[in-house]
């Protein structure tokens, strides 16, 4: 992978709504790299900090490791300042605010 390969990444992490989430998997099959999920997640801790990258999230909707951000729990207030909902367990309920592009 290049970063012809990156800059489609940070293309489509730029198109999330605010108020919506997607997986590093859905943009490695928007790429039609469905096998890239964790290619796509090396990626994005270079992206550009203009990019809303606290909008990509794991496929349980779970948040970025803690060095990406910080901690989860400034990611966790980025999308709670959005409108984003959160289940019980701490995850985000993807029902209502997956983004699927």
């Amino acid at each position: 992978m290049n970063d012809c390969f990156s800059d489609k990444v940070y293309q489509i992490v730029n198109q999330i709504p605010w108020g919506k989430v997607t997986t590093y998997g859905v943009i490695a099959r928007m790429l039609g790299c469905p096998q890239s999920g964790r290619y796509v997640g090396f990626v994005m801790r270079n992206a550009p900090a203009f990019l809303p990258c606290h909008r990509v999230v794991n496929q349980k909707g779970e948040m970025a490791p803690h060095d990406t951000f910080g901690s989860q729990d400034y990611q966790r207030e980025l999308l709670r300042s959005e409108g984003i909902t959160f289940l019980t367990n701490g995850c985000i309920f993807m029902k209502e605010h997956l983004w699927l592009g």
